[in-house]
């Protein structure tokens, strides 16, 4: 099954707007990844000439300066998908030796940078964290970001005769520390509409509707080029809280649950923990922070399963999306089922949309008896 492609570019210092005809003639290639780990960037590269309008005109103006806003839009099937809203952060140009060669290339990151430019120092009186969340987010309003904090299992309201929450970090670095803290994740989501971003603060999502199913060795309903999967046996730990006994003093080492509210399992078979290790940093937390502290970090160890691969967009007729469930069929009995997309890198060319990406799960043999196709 084919599905016709158009891509949309705009740029703009805070309101972007569609780029200029001539700046769309000269693109070569667009990559986007978009990641549930790190941040997610885009590249785009665009050919160079000597009476060319970007050599002429768009250069010597600024208009592909670091610091430029870029959103990266298609629409596939006449369904429009916001890929990447983000700051150009470099510049690189490539002479070639013969006409039609040189290049210009412009990387960036998603628009999350522009809370990762200032180290502040703040204070949160009496502010539970979804409300610092919001508090954050709001100075960041005309970038179109607005946030969606999820309350904790365990919600802690800071005493208001005590110290209160201290920031000393950038903007990014404190809601992402805040998250870690509950294990919870921070991210911003660009979309659903050119402009507008979501920054979420929450628990990974890994329930609701599963995207449509990634389908391996199934002759014409095949709709992947390769997929292959992976399983390290080394990769869990366990983590445990040191309890003090209070007549002889010695600190005992209990286990942090394997079961995690915030992460429901997607397998039958768990990978069981290959290391052991103390949970640190427990200074001053309430039991019910230390157990939060505990799910987060076990859940960051436990995807040890993994599936890597690549896929024609015209011919899976959807655009996969990271930080989202998606079932795989074909595989067989141990890998089928689904999982949770941990980054997606998006290759555009003329007439040519294809995806790289990474997933993830927790164990093997899926849980669930059929998935979307």
């Amino acid at each position: 099954m084919t599905h016709s492609l158009q891509l949309m570019l705009l740029t703009g210092k805070y309101v972007p707007t569609p780029a200029p005809a001539s700046l769309l003639d000269a693109l070569r290639s667009v990559q986007v990844t978009t990641a549930s780990e790190g941040a997610s960037g885009f590249q785009l590269t665009f050919a160079l000439g000597k009476r060319s309008a970007v050599t002429r005109e768009m250069l010597p103006l600024g208009m592909l300066d670091p610091k430029t806003r870029i959103i990266v839009m298609v629409v596939v099937g006449g369904m429009p998908h916001v890929l990447m809203d983000g700051l150009i952060t470099r510049q690189d140009q490539t002479c070639g030796s013969s006409p039609g060669d040189s290049t210009l290339t412009v990387t960036g990151q998603d628009i999350s940078i522009v809370m990762d430019q200032t180290t502040k120092l703040n204070s949160y009186p009496a502010q539970a964290s979804p409300l610092q969340v919001m508090t954050v987010c709001a100075a960041y309003a005309r970038y179109g970001i607005v946030p969606l904090a999820i309350p904790s299992l365990f919600e802690n309201i800071p005493n208001p005769l005590k110290t209160p929450p201290i920031q000393h970090d950038t903007d990014l670095v404190y809601l992402k520390s805040l998250a870690t803290s509950v294990g919870y994740v921070f991210y911003i989501d660009s979309g659903p509409v050119p402009g507008a971003n979501i920054a979420y603060w929450g628990p990974e999502v890994r329930v609701g509707v599963p995207q449509p199913a990634l389908t391996v060795d199934s002759d014409a309903a095949t709709n992947v080029e390769s997929l292959s999967f992976g399983y390290d046996g080394t990769g869990r730990t366990a983590y445990t809280i040191g309890i003090t006994e209070p007549i002889s003093k010695q600190v005992i080492p209990v286990p942090v649950p394997d079961a995690s509210p915030l992460r429901p399992p997607l397998a039958v078979r768990p990978a069981p923990a290959f290391k052991e290790e103390p949970l640190l940093g427990l200074t001053g937390r309430s039991l019910p922070e230390i157990l939060l502290l505990g799910l987060g970090k076990s859940a960051q160890s436990s995807d040890v399963v993994t599936g890597q691969g690549r896929l024609d967009v015209l011919r899976y007729g959807h655009v996969l999306s990271a930080r989202r469930l998606v079932g795989v069929r074909g595989a067989g009995l141990t890998y089928d089922g689904l999982w949770y997309v941990r980054s997606v890198t998006h290759e555009i060319k003329r007439g040519e949309y294809k995806q790289s990406f990474s997933l993830a799960r927790e164990g093997l043999v899926s849980n669930t008896p059929v998935v979307i196709p």
